[in-house]
């Protein structure tokens, strides 16, 4: 979406100011850890302000993600656009951590030391979480739900099932409901080295391969290909998350295509009475949520934050604030190389005055837009004209309708 051109920024300013807001929550809710520990967890039980800041940022990705796809009509170019947008910083938030834990400022999982090679290709898929492998920085674990997402979307517009966001999120909700405390957690993963290698190689190889089946195989290959990426998919969700655990993941996938139904409504694809099936969504997460008063706060208010979104979306949004949502993805994964310093250098916050915390905390920030605007110039910016210019080169020398999926 940031690539996007500048008159279709400005219809869409909305959505970035929404992340923009999104990602300012969760660095407050990760810097109170280092800087108020004491605080974390009144805060928390009041209002999840973690689960407020990814909520929303789901609903804006399922807004907006399946448009990107659509518009062209392209796997492809598709898959080149988000591997342009997502890997190049995520390379640079990796590198960061593995400085940090060079130079002593951070540690990372005792399993880097005997699992190195199913961590390290399972952080490469972005799909660690529904691998059982720990996240190498706190906040790539949203990642692995977003990925997820990616290959169903893929799958269902390979096989032209993609209209059907409002049904696909009820069955995710559904299934978060229904399968509260009974479903198993890691299943295929745990039990050792050797069968995490196993499970993320094989998960990894069949993934690619059904990838590489849409994107090149004839209509009956491409097929079989969405079948086999959409039944490891959902076959990872069900049985095999790790953190934050089955329902809140299955209500994740259920957000996500919550928001891609919103974004069929506003467009006319399909009619305003869908609204009031995916009003279920979030009472089917405050009720889920009902031992956690701050996450269903939480749920609740992204929701809201999100409906004020839709309702001012036609409104000038503030300047600063869509530069926030630009830079959000930076924001998002480069404050954990920050935080991690700060509690290194600063062991026990409760002992320094609450001005210097404070102080601090606007020094983080600082530094932190400071670095997401280098980021964004030097990065970003560069990563996303390669991905265009790659889409255009395919797209030239493609065939009239060549990997164009069934639109019904």
């Amino acid at each position: 979406m940031n690539s996007a051109p500048p008159h279709t920024r400005r219809r869409l300013a909305w959505l970035d100011a929404l992340r923009g807001l999104a990602s300012m929550v969760v660095v407050f809710e990760h810097a109170l850890q280092p800087l108020w520990p004491e605080a974390r967890a009144p805060i928390k039980a009041v209002f999840d302000p973690g689960w407020y800041g990814v909520l929303v940022f789901f609903l804006v990705s399922g807004y907006i993600v399946p448009a990107s796809l659509e518009r062209r009509g392209s796997v492809r170019a598709f898959w080149i656009s988000r591997f342009f947008r997502l890997w190049p910083l995520f390379t640079v938030c990796v590198a960061g951590m593995a400085l940090l834990a060079a130079v002593g400022w951070d540690s990372l999982h005792t399993w880097w030391d005997s699992r190195p090679v199913a961590l390290a290709l399972a952080h490469a898929g972005m799909l660690q979480n529904l691998l059982y492998v720990p996240n190498l920085a706190n906040v790539l674990w949203t990642l692995s739900y977003e990925m997820a997402f990616y290959l169903l979307l893929t799958a269902m517009f390979t096989l032209g099932v993609h209209r059907r966001s409002t049904a696909t999120a009820l069955a995710f909700a559904a299934s978060a409901v229904l399968g509260a405390g009974l479903l198993p957690v890691t299943l295929l993963s745990a039990g050792g080295a050797g069968r995490m290698l196993t499970v993320v190689v094989v998960v990894t190889a069949v993934l690619a391969a059904g990838l590489a089946a849409v994107l090149r195989g004839g209509r009956r290959v491409r097929q079989v290909g969405a079948v086999v990426i959409a039944g490891t998919i959902l076959l990872l969700l069900a049985v095999n998350q790790s953190y934050p655990g089955p329902w809140q993941g299955l209500f994740i996938l259920a957000t996500m295509f919550a928001g891609t139904a919103l974004y069929r409504v506003e467009t006319g694809q399909i009619g305003h009475g869908h609204i009031a099936w995916v009003a279920l969504i979030p009472v089917a997460g405050l009720w889920l949520a009902r031992a956690e008063s701050g996450v269903q706060v939480a749920i609740a208010a992204a929701w809201l934050t999100f409906a004020a979104g839709v309702a001012l979306r036609h409104r000038t949004m503030p300047s600063w604030l869509t530069w926030l949502g630009l830079v959000s993805y930076s924001i998002y994964l480069l404050h954990p190389l920050l935080l991690e310093s700060v509690e290194f250098f600063l062991p026990d916050a409760t002992a320094v005055p609450l001005a210097v915390r404070l102080t601090l905390l606007a020094a983080v920030y600082a530094a932190l837009l400071g670095l997401c605007a280098l980021t964004w110039r030097w990065v970003e910016m560069p990563a996303q004209r390669l991905g265009r210019r790659l889409i255009s080169r395919a797209e030239s020398r493609a065939e009239p309708g060549l990997e164009r999926a069934a639109s019904a």
